[in-house]
């Protein structure tokens, strides 16, 4: 099958919202309002840089079939951008296809051609699906860091002065 990403422009806000919303009840989560979605989508594809974007979108035929969202950090200690992977998600009915391998491809051409060092990712624990895959394209594991998050009722008190 052939696979076609590329990153999401505003024409392709109903292609990501459409993902976003079949994303929302793989992970179980309260559904989303398609058009709701659809008018966010098209507001943060208009806000996003030409120089990192943060949607890729995969196309079999003319069918989305999956999205990446990414972001773009700017050098560290070692001198190095960084592209966070904060999801990656593929619809059911185009599961088992290379979607996944495609934007993974994707993005790490970007980071190649653009000098960036790597793509850091997480993945549910209870996901096993979702770690196979990043093991079998030789992702590390890196017990270096933890993951944490900053949300809700802490995030607004961090957000007071």
């Amino acid at each position: 099958m052939a696979v076609d990403v590329r990153w999401a422009t505003t024409k392709d806000a109903e292609a990501l919202a459409t993902v976003l919303c079949e994303m929302a009840a793989h992970y179980r989560q309260a559904p989303l309002d398609h058009r709701r979605a659809t008018d966010l989508a098209r507001q943060w594809l208009h806000d996003e840089s030409p120089a990192y974007p943060h949607f890729a979108l995969a196309f079999a035929g003319s069918e989305v079939a999956g999205l990446a969202s990414v972001a773009i950090a700017h050098p560290g200690i070692d001198l190095e951008r960084l592209m966070f992977l904060k999801d990656l998600f593929v619809r059911d009915r185009a599961r088992n296809q290379g979607i996944g391998r495609a934007l993974i491809g994707f993005l790490a051409n970007h980071c190649v051609a653009k000098g960036i060092g790597r793509i850091d990712l997480t993945a549910e624990d209870w996901n096993e699906g979702a770690q196979r895959f990043h093991d079998r394209l030789g992702a590390e594991r890196h017990s270096q860091k933890i993951f944490l998050r900053l949300s809700g009722d802490a995030l607004r008190t961090a957000a007071k002065p």
